[in-house]
């Protein structure tokens, strides 16, 4: 076999066998069948062609978005939930190896969580309990994809869709609940108000002649106003002589 032959099957094969990859990537090398101990990467890497078989894995964060799910909550009331799920491979042999295709069995398991986490809560903790709901989905879709090398950085719900009907009467009933909060503070204010009345009736009657004094200056209050009314102060105690009459 000629030099010349040599020299161009050994640069086909170096070419074969050299491989470059990115920051965020790291290579899976198969020989003959077989997985080597570590990954190789970021950089240039030798693969040996025809025997090594390289998979490249991406390291970077994965933004998953889980479609719309139909779920029914615990007081039975129909909504669609979607979200958003965040996650990362930290072992690439066991990403490649453990699971066929990672990304699609994070998705369907992301799925399967999110339905059976927000079947167990009412509609008004899905609704305002979102954080708890987050933190439960997220502990719960980073146990069960641990064994595959992947890492859940964090599950979000992004909306909860109801139906028309549903959003009149939640709108009903919040008004209803304004209105009884309305009444309430309006009767406290009420009763606050008897209160008071009740504790200055009791210091009038220790002293009288503070009734005597109010009543003078409610004379000065309406006189002070531009009417046409005409007032004749008459003092209380006059009264009193009237109504022992009466009763003689």
């Amino acid at each position: 076999m000629s030099p010349m032959i040599v020299l161009g099957l050994f640069i086909v094969w170096l070419f074969n066998s050299i491989k470059i990859l990115n920051e965020y990537e790291r290579a899976v090398i198969f020989r003959l069948g077989r997985v080597l101990e570590k990954p190789k990467g970021p950089g240039i890497i030798l693969a040996l062609w025809p025997i090594d078989r390289p998979k490249i894995v991406n390291l970077q964060l994965i933004t998953l978005d889980v479609p719309p799910q139909d779920i029914i909550t615990k007081d039975n009331v129909s909504v669609k939930v979607n979200a958003v799920v965040y996650f990362r491979v930290m072992d690439p042999i066991k990403a490649t190896i453990e699971v066929q295709n990672y990304q699609y069995a994070t998705s369907q398991m992301a799925q399967t969580t999110m339905r059976s986490v927000t079947g167990e809560v009412e509609l008004d903790d899905l609704l305002s309990q979102r954080e708890k709901i987050n933190d439960k989905l997220q502990e719960i879709l980073d146990k069960q994809t641990d064994p595959w090398g992947i890492k859940v950085a964090n599950v979000e719900v992004k909306h909860v869709d109801i139906s028309e009907e549903l959003r009149r009467a939640m709108a009903r009933q919040a008004e209803a609940e304004r209105e009884r909060r309305a009444k309430v503070i309006a009767a406290e204010g009420e009763f606050q108000a008897a209160e008071k009345i009740c504790q200055a009736a009791e210091l009038m009657q220790k002293f009288p002649m503070s009734l005597q004094l109010r009543y003078l200056q409610t004379l000065v209050e309406i006189g002070s106003e531009n009417n046409t009314t005409t007032l004749f102060p008459i003092p209380i105690d006059i009264l009193n002589i009237f109504k022992e009459k009466a009763k003689g």
